[in-house]
C-alpha cells in the first residue's frame, strides 16, 4: 500500500486531526482510530510505544517534513490522528 496516497485520501475524504496536541487529545478520548507518528516526533513515548492507550500507532519512517509532504501539506507534521479514514485504506497499514 502506498502510505502517502492513503494519507492524502484520508485527509481529503475523512476526518484527520493534525499536530501532537490534537492527536493526543483524540487518542485520549478514544476518538482516534490510528495515530501516525513521524520519526522526529518530539514526544519520545509516542515514537517508542506500539500503542498509545488503545489507539494503534503507525511509525512513519520519514521526518516531520517528509510526513507533511506525504500529506500534501507545505509544513511539517510530527503526528496526526485518523478519526475517520473516509475512502482511504489507511487503517490497514502495518508498521515497517
Amino acid at each position: 500500500m502506498d502510505v502517502a496516497h492513503a494519507l492524502k485520501l484520508a485527509l481529503s475524504t475523512g476526518r484527520v486531526k493534525i499536530g501532537l496536541t490534537e492527536s493526543l487529545a483524540s487518542a485520549g478520548t478514544g476518538e482516534a482510530k490510528l495515530l501516525v507518528v513521524s520519526s522526529t516526533c518530539p514526544e519520545e513515548k509516542l515514537r517508542k510505544e506500539a500503542k498509545w492507550g488503545k489507539t494503534p500507532v503507525y511509525h512513519y519512517e520519514g521526518s516531520a517534513s517528509e510526513l507533511g509532504s506525504a500529506c500534501g501539506k507545505p509544513f511539517p507534521i510530527s503526528t496526526l490522528a485518523i478519526i475517520d479514514p473516509g475512502s482511504s485504506a489507511i487503517l490497514s497499514v502495518e508498521n515497517p
